[in-house]
């Protein structure tokens, strides 16, 4: 199950740094991640100071 990026996004960049699939790439308003690269790893879910990153919901 891949993570996703919620509208709670402030785009601080430190998901962006965490990941090491480089899976989270910049949009507008907030970041994204792509489900094709993302390993379920949580390192985006555990550096988002406003908990943003979270388990896509199935």
């Amino acid at each position: 199950m891949a993570y996703i990026i919620n509208d709670e996004c402030i785009m601080c960049d430190a998901c962006l740094v965490a990941c090491p699939e480089k899976a989270i790439t910049a949009a507008d308003p907030k970041y994204i991640i792509d489900p094709d690269l993302c390993s379920d790893c949580a390192e985006c879910a555990e550096v988002c100071p406003v908990e943003a990153c979270v388990p896509e919901e199935e």
